[in-house]
C-alpha cells in the first residue's frame, strides 16, 4: 500500500476507536444512576490505550498520531466507566 492510503487507513481507524470508547457513555450513566456495570473490561481498555499511546509516542523516528488520538479517549471514558462502576 502507498502511503496516503496508509494515512487514510489510520485515520479511519483512529475514528472508529473513538466512536467505541465514547460509547462507554451509556455505562457510565447508567453507573452514576445505580445500575452498576462490570469494572474489569473498561479498567483492561484504559491499561491496554495507555499501552499504546506509550508506543505511539515514543515510536521512532516519528510519534505515531493516529495511534495516540485513537487511544486517548479509550484512557478518559475507560478509567471514568472504570471508577463509576465501583
Amino acid at each position: 500500500m502507498n502511503e496516503r492510503v496508509l494515512t487514510v487507513l489510520g485515520w479511519a481507524a483512529t475514528f472508529t476507536a473513538i466512536a467505541m470508547y465514547v460509547s462507554y457513555i451509556p455505562q457510565i450513566n447508567n453507573n452514576l444512576h445505580g445500575i452498576k456495570g462490570n469494572w474489569l473490561q473498561p479498567l483492561v481498555a484504559a491499561m491496554n490505550c495507555t499501552l499504546w499511546v506509550t508506543y505511539g509516542y515514543f515510536k521512532k523516528p516519528k510519534r505515531d498520531w493516529p495511534i495516540i488520538a485513537a487511544n486517548i479517549p479509550g484512557i478518559i471514558f475507560g478509567l471514568a466507566a472504570f471508577m463509576t462502576s465501583i
